[in-house]
């Protein structure tokens, strides 16, 4: 697939959206509330859940996260596929 490379910059760009990334790299499947309970009590931010559902709104733009139905929740899940792809012509 190939991915907008101004968008994943543009996603890449904020440091609240790089935690995200993180806590999503780190448990991969996470629902909103466990995120916004993990940023707020493992990175200390003061956010709310509809900010950090515009942030993955943006992410999820760029292809960084993918969200799916499991149940009656929404579980959020890191594709690294976009950035994979992006650093395939610099880094190989």
């Amino acid at each position: 697939m190939n991915w907008d490379k101004d968008a994943i910059f543009k996603a890449l760009g904020d440091s609240t959206r790089r935690m995200i990334l993180d806590e999503l790299s780190e448990r991969n499947e996470l629902t909103l509330y466990e995120l916004t309970t993990r940023l707020i009590m493992k990175h200390k931010l003061t956010i709310s859940r509809q900010a950090i559902a515009k942030h993955l709104s943006t992410l999820e733009a760029a292809g960084l996260v993918l969200s799916k139905r499991k149940g009656k929740y929404r579980v959020l899940l890191f594709n690294k596929e976009p950035l994979k792809n992006l650093l395939k012509g610099w880094v190989d």
